[in-house]
């Protein structure tokens, strides 16, 4: 089975519909979203719209949960902050109320998915380090685990290697971000992985940044949000 695994949509319309296309074009059979399909961006609800018609599995992640009022603002920067609230009086109550319900993790077909961490999903700690890593891989039981959170791609491999991916081995995968990546690439990112063969591999895709950045401006959200968006950082 072809899977697609992605996340940080960070309610970046024009991204998400690039990537869903190009996860069409390359005939991937099941969606997996790794949370904050919200947050930052000036389309939450067409993204949480989006996602919820096409994502097999969603999981909640920080803004997510920083919207429905389950994670304290005071954990968020201040473009965060001016993001939630702004995004509280857009979101419909039916939205707030499935975002509201979303797990942490999941295990679907043998992976691990979380938006974070799998030793403290609800923490939402960040794996920046080779320690953090080591440390989370006693936290999950399958052979891959998914996370998103940093919006950097990267594979961690259980002894200690990076970016080289061995089929059947132990990893902790970053599958980037879709709507706001910051590994100084602009272009959507997000993972795909073969359960037949074990193969797996970071897919990016250009979208019309412009548009993204001009939605920002004409929210009223602030500017150093849409000017990032050009820069992937």
């Amino acid at each position: 089975m072809l899977i697609a695994v992605i996340s940080d949509i960070h309610g970046n319309l024009q991204a998400l519909q690039e990537v869903l296309r190009k996860i069409e074009e390359l005939k991937a059979e099941t969606i997996y979203c790794l949370g904050d399909t919200v947050g930052y961006g000036p389309f939450p609800n067409e993204c949480v719209d989006l996602v919820r018609k096409h994502c097999n599995v969603v999981l909640k992640g920080n803004h997510d949960s920083g919207l429905v009022g389950d994670t304290p603002l005071d954990d968020f920067n201040h473009y965060g902050v001016s993001a939630i609230q702004w995004s509280r009086t857009v979101v419909t109550k039916e939205n707030c109320d499935y975002l509201h319900t979303l797990p942490f993790t999941a295990e679907p077909n043998g992976l691990t998915l979380a938006h974070s961490s799998p030793m403290r999903p609800d923490a939402w700690s960040y794996i920046l380090t080779m320690r953090a890593a080591q440390e989370n891989f006693s936290a999950f039981n399958t052979t891959l685990c998914f996370i998103g959170h940093t919006h950097v791609p990267i594979i961690i491999s259980e002894e200690g290697s990076i970016n080289k991916y061995k089929a059947g081995a132990r990893h902790l995968i970053n599958v980037g971000s879709v709507g706001q990546p910051r590994d100084g690439n602009p272009d959507a990112a997000f993972g795909l992985f073969d359960s037949s063969t074990g193969d797996y591999s970071l897919i990016r895709v250009q979208y019309e940044v412009q548009k993204t950045a001009r939605a920002i401006r004409d929210a009223g959200l602030p500017e150093f949000l849409a000017q990032r968006l050009f820069q992937g950082t």
